[in-house]
């Protein structure tokens, strides 16, 4: 995408930006809160790469000032389904199975390793503040989004970088962290996000949301909720 003109009367903000329902709404409230948003996405060896390409699109269609794609392998350490394709993605389970248990789609310290990307781009352009789209409420399997670990993160930020130790304090922004994924999606539609650009799947094929991983489960049953037409286009929504 092309880069757009700064503008001077916003405050600087990275936004970690997946492609997906969650990240692309987190944009759309930076806007909205008169941010000046810089999109960051992360290759991490993820094999649903086809996010990325989404996250071009919407980062463009949104209007961020710009955005920047990075690449850190973690599929060189493996150990969930999404970055090991020896492992697979579950399929077809009910909501109250996926908060059980820490799922196989967790990505082993994903969100200290983003975090800590967001940080060192913001740090870099001058920006104080981070939006991420972590969200505690719809599944709360993964230990990295809660409101603790943000909290926690925080306080790091102001011990590790050159712009903490000066007194410049960077704020995590988790607009999300509370709202179940109708409340979501009900939200983003307020803003205009183009919701059929976006792709939460675990396990696409061909570019198509597969319709059975979690992910796929979870933003179907929002959309449902929020009584807002499923823009997605799904292989397979079979239980």
């Amino acid at each position: 995408m092309k880069k757009r003109a700064r503008d001077a009367t916003r405050p600087k903000a990275v936004v970690l930006l997946s492609g997906g329902l969650d990240s692309t709404t987190c944009l759309a409230v930076a806007l909205r809160d008169g941010f000046e948003p810089h999109a960051l996405s992360v290759d991490y060896g993820q094999r649903h790469k086809e996010e990325l390409r989404r996250a071009r699109r919407l980062a463009d269609a949104l209007g961020a000032s710009d955005h920047k794609v990075v690449k850190v392998d973690l599929s060189a350490f493996g150990g969930s389904a999404l970055t090991d394709a020896r492992l697979r993605v579950p399929k077809g389970r009910r909501e109250k199975e996926m908060a059980k248990e820490i799922p196989i789609t967790y990505v082993p310290a994903r969100n200290t390793v983003l975090l800590a990307l967001a940080l060192a781009h913001a740090e870099t352009i001058g920006a104080k503040d981070v939006f991420v789209g972590v969200n505690a409420i719809d599944y709360s399997g993964y230990p990295d989004c809660r409101p603790e670990f943000i909290r926690a993160f925080e306080r790091l930020a102001g011990l590790a970088t050159k712009a903490g130790v000066e007194g410049a304090k960077l704020r995590i922004h988790t607009p999300l962290q509370k709202l179940g994924k109708a409340d979501i999606v009900r939200l983003g539609t307020s803003l205009g996000v183009p919701y059929k650009l976006t792709l939460s799947c675990y396990d696409p094929a061909r570019g198509k949301a597969c319709g059975r991983c979690d992910a796929c489960t979870l933003r179907r049953h929002g959309f449902e909720a929020a009584g807002v037409p499923d823009p997605t286009v799904y292989v397979s929504t079979r239980s």
